[in-house]
Order: C-alpha cells, then sequence, then structure tokens
C-alpha cells in the first residue's frame, strides 16, 4: 500500500500527523491547567506564566531548527523533536508535583522540541511539493493543528474525569513515540533519497525546480532588509496573537467567562476548529485553482491574507459581548473559517520567495510570531485578573489583526529572492 500511494501524499499526511501531535500536547495544557490551579491554587496570572513558558521554549530553536532541517533534511529534525517534546509531555505531572518553577522549566523545555516543527515542515515540503500543489498540502497539514485542537479539547477533559489530569498527559505522550517510529521507518528527507518513489512521480516534482541542497543561508540581517520578509513576519506575529489567545485561554473563557460546566467544555470549543479543518483545505485548493488560472501569485497571496487577517478582526472585536455561549461560539466559527484562508496567504510565501531557504525563513518569522504566545497569553492572564474584562482581551487581538492585515496588503511579495 506504502509503494502505491504517491511518496509526496505519504510526506504530507505523516507531516500533518506531527503537527496534530503537536498540538494535542500543546491544547491539553490549556484544558488540565483548570483543575491542576484548583489543586495548587494558582490564580490567573499564575496560570498564564504556566501557559506562557511553553512559548519561551518554542521561541529559542526556531531558526537552529530551521537551518539545521535546510541543511541535514527535515526527517532527522523532526523525528527528534517529536521525540523531545513527547519525553517532556509525560514528565509533566511529575514536574507539576516539584513545584511551579520545575513545571515552568519542563514547559519550556517541551517548547524547544515543538519548536522544530513547522521549520522542518516546510524545508520538507519545498522539496517535495510543486508550488502548483504547495496551498493545498499547508492546507492538509494545518488541518493538524485543529484537529488536534479539537481532540485535546474533547478528550482532556474525558481523561481527566476518568483517570485524573496527570493521564491527559501520560496518554498523549505514548502517541507521539509511536508516530517517531513509524516516521523514521518510512519519511525521506528528499524525494531523491526515497526508494519507494517512483520515476514518474520524482520527475513531477523535479519538473517544478526541486532546491538543490543548499549551503549556508544568507544571514539574517540580511533577510531582515527584505519588506517582503519582513510583511510576512508581520503577518504571521498578527495571526499568532489571536491562535495562542484561542489555544491557550477559549477553554477558561467558555467554563469561566460563560459558565459552561468543566465536563462540556470541549464540545462547545470544538465547533470552531473542525470549521477551521475544512475551510484549512477549502482555501488551500481555491488558492491553488486561482494560481492555476493565471492569476499572479502575489494577488492570490494577498486576498487571502486579507480574509484572514480581515475577517479574524471582525471576529475579535465583537466576540468579547457576547452573553450566550452559542452567539459566542458563532462568531468564532465565522472566524475561524476565515482566518483558515492564510493557508493560501502568508503560510506558503515563504517557499514563494526562497525555497531554498524555506525551513531557515519558516525559523526566523516563527521565531517572531512566538512572541505573542508568551506576552499575548500573559497579557491575558494579567488583563483578566486586573480587570476581569474578555471584552479588552479580545479587542486587543482585533486591532492587531487589523494592523498585520494593512502591512501584508502594502508589502508583501511573491517574487523569489536569495536564490
Amino acid at each position: 500500500m506504502l509503494r502505491q500511494l504517491p511518496q509526496r501524499y505519504l510526506l504530507v499526511c505523516l507531516s500533518m500527523l506531527a503537527v496534530f501531535i503537536c498540538y494535542i500536547d500543546r491544547v491539553n495544557m490549556s484544558v488540565a491547567i483548570i483543575p491542576m490551579a484548583e489543586e495548587f491554587g494558582w490564580g490567573p496570572a499564575k496560570q498564564g506564566s504556566v501557559l506562557s513558558s511553553f512559548f519561551v521554549g518554542y521561541l529559542l530553536l526556531q531558526i537552529l531548527g530551521g537551518f539545521l532541517a535546510d541543511r541535514y533534511g527535515g526527517k532527522i529534525v523532526l523525528g527528534l523533536g517529536v521525540i523531545l517534546w513527547s519525553l517532556f509531555t509525560l514528565l509533566t505531572p511529575l514536574a507539576a508535583s516539584l513545584g511551579l518553577s520545575i513545571l515552568i522549566l519542563n514547559r519550556i523545555l517541551m517548547g524547544m522540541g515543538e519548536a522544530v516543527t513547522f521549520p522542518s515542515v516546510y524545508a520538507l515540503l519545498a522539496r517535495w511539493v510543486p508550488i502548483s500543489e504547495r496551498s493545498r498540502a499547508m492546507g492538509v497539514i494545518n488541518s493538524g493543528i485543529p484537529l488536534g485542537t479539537v481532540f485535546a479539547l474533547i478528550t482532556t477533559p474525558i481523561i481527566v474525569a476518568a483517570y485524573g489530569w496527570e493521564w491527559a498527559f501520560y496518554a498523549f505522550a505514548i502517541i507521539g513515540f509511536i508516530w517517531a517510529v513509524i516516521w523514521f521507518r518510512v519519511a525521506a528527507s528528499e524525494p531523491g533519497k526515497q526508494q519507494r518513489i517512483t520515476a514518474q512521480e520524482l520527475a513531477h516534482i523535479q519538473s517544478d525546480g526541486e532546491p538543490s541542497k543548499t549551503q549556508a543561508a544568507p544571514q539574517v540581517l540580511t533577510l531582515l532588509k527584505s519588506p517582503a520578509i519582513l510583511a510576512i513576519m508581520v503577518a504571521h506575529f498578527c495571526n499568532n496573537w489571536s491562535l495562542f489567545l484561542l489555544l491557550s485561554w477559549l477553554p477558561t473563557f467558555i467554563n469561566k467567562g460563560l459558565g459552561v460546566e468543566y465536563a462540556s467544555i470541549g464540545y462547545f470549543t470544538m465547533v470552531p476548529f473542525i470549521v477551521s479543518f475544512l475551510f484549512f483545505n477549502i482555501f488551500g485548493g481555491i488558492a491553488d485553482r486561482m494560481i492555476n488560472s493565471g492569476m499572479a501569485v502575489i494577488r492570490v497571496r494577498k486576498i487571502m491574507q486579507c480574509i484572514s487577517l480581515g475577517g479574524m478582526a471582525a471576529g475579535m472585536m465583537v466576540v468579547g459581548y457576547a452573553e450566550s455561549i452559542w452567539v459566542a461560539i458563532a462568531i468564532m466559527t465565522v472566524s475561524n473559517a476565515l482566518g483558515s484562508a492564510a493557508v493560501g496567504g502568508f503560510v506558503v510565501n515563504h517557499m514563494d520567495i526562497a525555497p531554498k531557504y524555506a525551513g531557515t525563513l519558516m525559523g526566523i518569522t516563527n521565531t517572531i510570531a512566538t512572541v505573542p504566545g508568551i506576552i499575548g497569553v500573559y497579557t491575558a492572564g494579567l488583563i483578566l485578573e486586573l480587570t476581569g474584562s474578555w471584552a479588552l482581551i479580545f479587542q486587543l487581538a482585533g486591532a492587531i489583526c487589523l494592523f498585520g492585515m494593512l502591512f501584508y496588503l502594502r508589502f508583501a511579495s511573491a517574487d523569489k529572492q536569495f536564490d
């Protein structure tokens, strides 16, 4: 069966599963922290510290992970990353029992493992997937984000109720170890190194100009002088402000802000993320069809990014005023659906500009885009503790999305650079 399946499809599916595991291990804390906070006596500020500490580690290895993936191959870097973050997921209950400082350190180390995920995936896709298929491929891979989120939101309360919050970490860690065994057996960093690939598929991939093995990437400061790269970076930062806010605080908003009982959190919050899964794939297909019809790549990227950040901004501005759980979920569902258009915007724009250095470039932009996970997630907890206003938290996110949309429309480009 694996020999009959196009090998680039297999690589994309396994990469999507890696992202799925990345997010179940990340999001389970946002649900488990509710009973943990009750057990350990943590207020919103301390909860914000625990939730944001993950992103400190996530920030630290982005650029190095991208450089290593571009230089030595995404297979080994991604595989080792999954093993590392699964190990620290497994150790989370032990760390929590040893104190808040040890738990924060453990979360930082876990974040360092997850940091290599997207830089490695970008390095792999730049070599495995032709440009005419990249938006759809990234749509499939990014589907792991909402699928992993929904899985964690639904199963974590069930596991907590049946076995205690500790098993939400033990169970998910095992999934990562199983994936790693499969990955190292069947994946390859480049299509030419895949023994099961057919001559026809290899020719199809290479007809689009498969990037050669890279030498050292341009200096970071050289990359940052490009307005097009700055546009990706700003869009990525603004997109992630809302994403990380929802991933970290949505269960608490549903539970404490709207009064939904803990056991039902997952069922209410799953709807926006399931819609994201559907629309990642819908917008990915639309973007590729627009390019294949002859529309300029940069025009497609800007249209998609305008839909994405504009839609998210509108949703964030009003959701904080929702007094009904159903109104709040409806607003978030529409916002997430429109936000999924980013898969045809900045998400693949890295590979337009610098396919040889896609992993490194993703590492650079994702480093900056991790900052909202630290300051944004912590700031939300601080605002909540000082003012109790969910509306203020969401409106700040909406304003940041609006700024990102305008900046990207002004400075984005799809012209190949640095190759």
